[in-house]
């Protein structure tokens, strides 16, 4: 392996086998620090707010809240693992090991399969809530819900592995010089992971909120052409819909902003390789993915009043007091 002249070597012990430490100049480098890091920190202390939320307070313990309490932990795990992983490889030598390399190659697939799974699961969740809101508490339990969760995450996991079980027998495989870390798939298993987890969950998602939001627009304008007399039943379910309504909402910009995140992620897995060592593409593809995570707790700053109001306990230490479990939180 032929090295240039000044070059810095990842690993000067072996000059014939390792790789260069990336040449980048230092603006682009404190750059990238500066971008990364800050949305790291940003992601890390939304998503733990959403997490102390849910599990703390009794009141937010529904189905709804518990696929967003794990959207949230993919979220927290993405700026906690997937983000150092990536800055290291964008600014320095891969130093840690080829088995980090795989520990951080499979976590990736996890993570963004069960986000994606996630999605789905809150698109059936609002499906059922505003299409047949008279069985939503019988079919959408607590139970269904937590072991849906799972099953999600044990899919995700034996899903990811896949991909990367001969990267645990034979590490570093694709790997041209000691310093590296790949992850290289082939075209038609890459076609093949672009449809069964991001096509076919995208359609689920998408065909279930065009329906939601038929139903929706259905409903509103039933209830603002309703202006004969009303029963005391009647006068509270428009106060019900509206709520499920509201809910409906914020999710489905939930979903379009976790859609726009993720298409040029995965748009890179039918383009050439000089797409993906693009520097402009290798920067900005990943930099909306993880943006992603940390715009997920924005949406629910802006939307729920009940994360505002927790925020407000969490931050002021009020959440140590005894019962403060039990606060009316909506």
């Amino acid at each position: 392996m032929e090295v240039e002249d000044g070059a810095e070597l990842c690993f000067p012990q072996f000059p014939n086998t390792s790789c260069r430490n990336p040449p980048s100049p230092w603006p682009q480098k404190l750059l990238i620090y500066i971008v990364w890091y800050s949305i790291s920190l940003i992601t890390v202390t939304l998503n733990l707010l959403i997490i102390i939320s849910i599990s703390h307070f009794r009141q937010l313990h529904t189905p709804t809240n518990i696929l967003l309490l794990s959207l949230a932990v993919s979220d927290l795990l993405v700026s906690l693992v997937l983000m150092p992983g990536e800055i290291l490889r964008k600014t320095s030598c891969w130093f840690v090991g080829d088995f980090v390399c795989f520990l951080n190659n499979y976590l990736t697939i996890i993570i963004t399969a069960s986000s994606l799974g996630d999605m789905v699961l809150i698109s059936v969740d609002r499906y059922v809530a505003i299409c047949d809101p008279l069985h939503y508490n019988t079919r959408i339990t607590m139970n269904r819900v937590k072991l849906s969760v799972c099953l999600c995450w044990l899919y995700s996991a034996s899903y990811s592995f896949l991909f990367v079980k001969d990267d645990l027998t034979q590490p570093g495989r694709y790997n041209s010089c000691y310093g590296e870390c790949l992850f290289v798939i082939d075209y038609f298993t890459g076609l093949i992971d672009l449809v069964l987890s991001f096509i076919v969950p995208v359609t689920v998602i998408v065909a279930l909120y065009l329906r939601v939001f038929a139903v929706a627009v259905s409903q509103a304008r039933a209830m603002r052409s309703h202006i004969t007399a009303v029963t005391l039943q009647l006068s509270v379910t428009p106060k019900a819909k509206k709520s499920e309504l509201k809910a409906a909402r914020t999710l489905g910009v939930l979903v379009v902003v976790f859609l726009m995140c993720f298409c040029p992620y995965y748009s890179v897995s039918l383009s050439g390789d000089s797409l993906v060592k693009a520097s402009y593409a290798s920067f900005i593809v990943p930099v909306f993915y993880f943006l992603n995570s940390c715009l997920n707790p924005v949406i629910y700053a802006l939307f729920y009043p009940w994360f505002r109001k927790a925020v407000k306990l969490i931050v002021t230490l009020q959440i140590l007091q005894p019962g403060s479990c039990e606060t009316n939180m909506l």
